[in-house]
């Protein structure tokens, strides 16, 4: 990805904050190993200020949409105020496996590393940070590959776990659709995570309105959500 292939996945702008449509496959930033990020072309992002803009938080490498980035350090300090109390609404659209028993819940399930040394690899474990998850079934069709039933499901994440979506949904029995980790997926070979980061709202100035962006559903998951009976 180039720099102009990046403004022109701008989703908002102003003078505090921008919102970008994250591709899916691309990690935020760099690992410790290097190699190619998002993080890299933020240059590109400044739009006439001295330096470019940061994270404000993460999405995973294959997770698609929303990705707030604050354009100077008062700005920052803000959205990470925000980000820490759970003020900032998200809204995830994903294809999983199988489907909910109910049309809508909350799923209530702690979760803790899943290994010393396993890097970000999660598990649902009694004793770790409390995580909760709302879910609402949009829609359902029968799988086109033999596999079982696809459901279109949207996420709001009441806090904000590493994988929290995946260990969740995985664990209750319906795992995201090209989850190659916490799913049936293959690890090669097998089709992409169906994990979209459709909306955010931003509660940044107090009195003011929300800041609310929407990133368009990507590509790899349209036929999917067609399927389902969304619009795309």
């Amino acid at each position: 990805m180039t720099g102009e292939e990046l403004q022109a996945r701008l989703l908002h702008r102003d003078a505090m904050m921008l919102v970008i449509d994250k591709p899916a496959g691309l990690p935020v930033h760099s690992g410790p190993k290097g190699g190619e990020s998002l993080e890299q072309l933020f240059d590109a992002l400044r739009f006439g200020l001295p330096r470019a803009p940061a994270l404000a938080h993460r999405l995973d490498k294959d997770t698609s949409g929303c990705l707030v980035l604050g354009r100077h350090r008062k700005a920052l300090a803000r959205l990470g105020d925000l980000f820490k109390s759970g003020r900032v609404s998200k809204t995830y659209w994903a294809v999983v496996e199988g489907t909910p028993d109910t049309d809508e819940g909350l799923i209530d399930l702690p979760l803790a590393t899943k290994e010393p040394g396993r890097g970000w690899w999660m598990k649902v474990d009694p004793a770790g940070a409390p995580s909760k998850t709302r879910f609402r079934v949009r829609g359902r069709a029968a799988s086109s590959h033999g596999g079982g039933d696809l459901t279109w499901v949207e996420f709001e994440p009441l806090t904000g776990r590493t994988h929290q979506l995946r260990v969740h949904s995985a664990a209750c029995g319906f795992p995201i659709l090209g989850d190659a980790v916490y799913g049936q997926a293959l690890r090669f070979g097998g089709p992409p995570l169906h994990l979209h980061a459709r909306a955010v709202t931003v509660p940044f100035a107090p009195g003011a309105e929300p800041v609310t962006a929407t990133a368009p559903v990507p590509e790899h998951m349209r036929a999917a959500l067609a399927a389902c009976g969304a619009e795309v």
